[in-house]
């Protein structure tokens, strides 16, 4: 099954390859246009994900991003028409020159091929990803979860409909239907067939990725995410950005899990800050200093301050100063997404250059992360590697570089 999935890709990749980008925006706005056409079709099948979710145990967060409505539907057709007037990067020539031999030589962007996208949880994950291989020219074969397959086959029905409405090889996108934990790892090793994946989940999923896969990935690891509150944070922002980090989706990977507080902007409004989260219904795992003033919250230990809680629950502790709070970050961080909130721009380069995190804002919240929000569209993911990208993922990283030559008759003497 999967070796045939694989050909249909390799097949469907050479064809993508070659389409004009006005024929991709073309299909972009039919699958935008189809998925709001047949909404009803994958709520329908998201009741039967959600229904058979009762009897896994699913934590809330995971409840959540399972869930579709009419407005996550309307958020996913959304997610396409804004890929549809970004730069495509298929064929843009990055650099050129010419030799002393008369060489012309472009460096020129070019689809990977086949593109593997694992994933746990989030259908709309499958409208997101598929735009955008679609848009920088490559296949892809989805992956994922067991207990969202409903949800996702109805998408991917939808998607393929609009492929084949514009005269297109629907196996561009290809999904893996089978709920056997093997064939995940038989697909991570398709080689032959598959040129990159990219993993969405947790830590699980990441290590089974490098245990296993003999395909490249990217890895989109979990968000244990920080934010710092520097002793001279404008105090009329930190309730805001505290709240909105943790608060607004904490089942996200951008959400924050760890708050440092400069002791000094403790002692001026820690309380608030405190009983603002608690208000919130956060569940709080605090340091000694925070414990004697709230006797009533748990205590927090090495565990509390390593994990992704994906759920309203955050480790809170108090810091003297910003090399404090930068020697926690550096033990602790996965590398995704840090914060500091501060009035000084010495501290805010120092924590900057100090902290190796894929992105690092300044005087704004953790939420941000997201390629939507960084005006890429959709993301296909948030890389937390160093090779061959980092940070959210848009067109451009679904390429790579290649060199087209030009001679006349040059032979090399």
């Amino acid at each position: 099954m999967l070796k045939q999935i694989g050909t249909q890709a390799k097949d469907a990749a050479a064809e993508i390859a070659v389409l004009s980008t006005d024929k991709k925006n073309q299909i972009l706005q039919t699958m935008a246009d189809e998925l709001l056409k047949n909404s009803k079709k994958i709520l329908d099948a998201n009741k039967i994900d959600l229904k058979n979710s009762k009897d896994l145990d699913l934590t809330p967060a995971l409840i959540d991003r399972l869930s579709l409505s009419e407005e996550r539907i309307n958020g996913m057709a959304n997610g396409l028409l804004k890929i549809i007037p970004l730069e495509d990067p298929v064929g843009n020539i990055t650099d050129s020159w010419k030799t002393d031999e008369g060489l012309h030589i472009k460096k020129i962007r070019s689809p990977f091929g086949v593109i593997g996208v694992i994933y746990e949880a989030r259908p709309n994950v499958t409208s997101d990803v598929s735009g955008l291989c679609l848009k920088s020219g490559n296949a892809v074969i989805l992956r994922g979860s067991s207990y969202c397959l409903d949800s996702n086959i109805a998408i991917l029905e939808v998607l393929q409909n609009s492929l084949s409405l514009n005269n297109c090889n629907k196996n561009i996108f290809q999904i893996i239907e089978s709920k056997d934990r093997q064939d995940t790892i038989e697909f991570m090793n398709l080689t032959e067939f598959v040129d990159l994946i990219v993993p969405r989940g947790g830590k699980g999923l990441i290590q089974t990725l490098v245990d296993n896969s003999k395909v490249p990935f990217i890895l989109d690891g979990d968000g244990n995410v920080h934010l710092y509150i520097h002793q001279d944070a404008k105090k009329e922002h930190i309730i805001d950005i505290v709240i909105n980090s943790k608060v607004q989706r904490p089942g996200v990977c951008n959400a924050l899990e760890t708050l440092l507080i400069n002791s000094q902007i403790y002692q001026d409004m820690g309380s608030l800050i405190i009983e603002e989260l608690l208000e919130n219904e956060v569940e709080l795992f605090v340091d000694e200093k925070i414990k004697e003033d709230f006797p009533n919250l748990n205590l927090a230990n090495e565990s509390h301050y390593e994990t992704e809680f994906l759920d309203l629950k955050l480790a809170v502790k108090v810091v003297d100063s910003v090399d404090q709070a930068i020697e926690h970050i550096k033990i602790y961080s996965s590398g995704h997404t840090e914060a500091i909130l501060t009035e000084s721009k010495e501290v805010a380069d120092t924590f900057a250059k100090s902290i190796d995190s894929s992105v690092i804002f300044i005087n704004s919240s953790t939420r941000f992360t997201d390629g939507e929000m960084f005006g890429f569209g959709s993301e296909i993911g948030i890389s937390t590697q160093k090779l061959h990208v980092r940070g959210p993922m848009g067109l451009e990283a679904l390429t790579n570089e290649r060199y087209v030559v030009t001679g006349e008759g040059t032979v090399r003497g």
